[in-house]
């Protein structure tokens, strides 16, 4: 097993093919559908895709960097978290991150955020990580605030904005 980084409750490693049918579960799941509709798989064979690119990504040290969030205690994929990059900033990556809503409220997704932030800055050569929160998702803008980003603006007309009424953009600098 490829694992990236670690930390006290959770470990980020490489997917594996066989995630596929709990990387659709989680990502069907009513809150990651209502925040990021775009981000659901339409079924088990679209997500083994897609692992299958992201693996290769990682392979390549290229991006987007998505990495699985497995449970250290139980061994369970509980979500994912991944880089890509900004367009005409190449010292900067946006951050993104899902943790599965029987782990909601547990500090995990901070711990993830901050863990894969560090990772980024150190592995990747980032100097800037952006945070960008659908508007209403107030969990999500917590969770970048516990980690350290500072809220920067917000955002109108971005084509991954799946209500068009904006997203908030967090920053965090290394």
């Amino acid at each position: 097993m490829d694992v990236f980084f670690e930390t006290e409750r959770i470990l980020a490693r490489k997917l594996e093919p066989e995630d596929a049918a709990r990387l659709y579960e989680n990502h069907a799941e009513a809150k990651v559908k209502k925040w990021f509709p775009n981000e659901s798989y339409a079924d088990i064979d679209e997500a083994k895709e897609a692992i299958l690119f992201f693996r290769d990504c990682v392979d390549q040290n290229r991006l987007p960097f998505v990495l699985a969030i497995q449970l250290k205690e139980t061994g369970e994929l509980i979500g994912d978290t991944g880089v890509s990059e900004v367009e005409e900033e190449p010292d900067a990556l946006e951050i993104g991150y899902q943790i599965c809503e029987k782990y909601n409220g547990k500090g995990l997704a901070t711990e993830v955020l901050n863990a894969m932030t560090a990772f980024s800055f150190a592995r990747l050569n980032a100097t800037i990580s952006y945070g960008r929160v659908v508007h209403g998702n107030a969990a999500s803008a917590r969770v970048l605030e516990k980690a350290g980003y500072m809220f920067v603006n917000e955002e109108y007309g971005a084509e991954d904005d799946p209500y068009g009424n904006g997203m908030l953009v967090y920053k965090r600098e290394a």
